[in-house]
């Protein structure tokens, strides 16, 4: 990832974003210093970023041994590691905004899915603290979990469309169709999206659900051009093993609620910065008339 090119894009944002921010907040009566921090929050949110594109497995080994170490040409006024973790809260409103900047357009053909965040070990459920009230128990294909859902949806090239959370025992249907809202053609998802109501709400708005049957349901007519978006379904889920696996959107040293949504929001950011995205091996005008079938 070129630091250079994601501290301008990052610079750039900030410029508009905080004061626009700052204007309808409203104020509690007392004077407070609005002095500049010793890093400006563009600087604040580029690390943040860059520990979700390094090798690093935990973010204080990455601030001490790599960012203070070798990066300090680059941030010349570093904060000690205490300070910086201070300073992270204050980055999440402009990270979601720039989120919001980075998501892709929609091609008439999206891939929906959802994912597991775990919080913490099942066997510390009743010990756990820092989530209480906000996580919930779940359960997926492989077991049961403690913690959130990442619900996204992606087009044919990889990009993120629309992101959300819920928590853990929230079924993968009820976010949809706020996900959906500027999304048109065809949709393919697994079969924890079956439901006829699902259907008919999403084809009214131009949206054509694809899913697969259960194995006790009657068999039913399909075009061939959705049989093969349904095997090519595989591509969310590259997109979600990327995101657990390289950007580390899940673990368990979370202390802090905020943080932890600063840095999931900083993964899925750094996902979008990276140079070759997972994305359907078709033609051009394979995608064409899948775009003319869903009309």
């Amino acid at each position: 990832m070129d630091i250079v090119a994601l501290f301008y894009d990052l610079d750039n944002f900030v410029v508009t974003f905080h004061p626009q921010f700052n204007r309808p907040l409203l104020e509690d009566g007392k004077r407070h210093r609005k002095r500049r921090g010793r890093m400006y929050l563009s600087e604040v949110m580029t690390i943040l970023i860059l520990f979700h594109d390094s090798n690093y497995r935990t973010f204080k080994h990455f601030y001490l041994h790599y960012v203070r170490k070798l990066l300090r040409g680059e941030f010349p006024n570093l904060l000690s590691y205490n300070r910086f973790v201070e300073q992270i809260p204050r980055a999440l409103a402009a990270l979601i905004g720039f989120l919001h900047t980075r998501l892709g357009r929609c091609s008439g053909i999206s891939f929906i899915d959802s994912t597991s965040l775990r919080v913490c070990h099942n066997m510390r459920i009743h010990s756990h603290r820092v989530m209480a009230g906000l996580a919930a128990r779940g359960k997926t294909s492989v077991g049961w979990f403690y913690g959130f859902k990442l619900h996204l949806i992606i087009n044919d090239q990889g990009e993120l469309l629309n992101v959300c959370f819920t928590p853990g025992n929230v079924s993968d249907q009820a976010p949809v169709p706020r996900l959906t809202q500027k999304l048109f053609g065809k949709l393919v998802g697994d079969k924890g999206y079956i439901s006829q109501a699902l259907f008919e709400q999403l084809f009214v708005r131009g949206v054509q659900l694809i899913t697969r049957i259960r194995k006790n349901m009657k068999n039913r007519l399909m075009l061939l051009w959705d049989k093969l978006l349904l095997r090519k379904r595989a591509v969310v889920e590259t997109v979600i093993d990327q995101l657990k696996n390289i950007s580390q959107i899940e673990h368990s040293r979370h202390r802090s609620v905020v943080n932890y949504f600063t840095e999931i929001i900083a993964g899925l950011i750094a996902y979008t910065y990276r140079e070759k995205l997972p994305s359907l091996a078709m033609r051009e005008s394979d995608i064409e008339q899948l775009k003319g079938l869903a009309v």
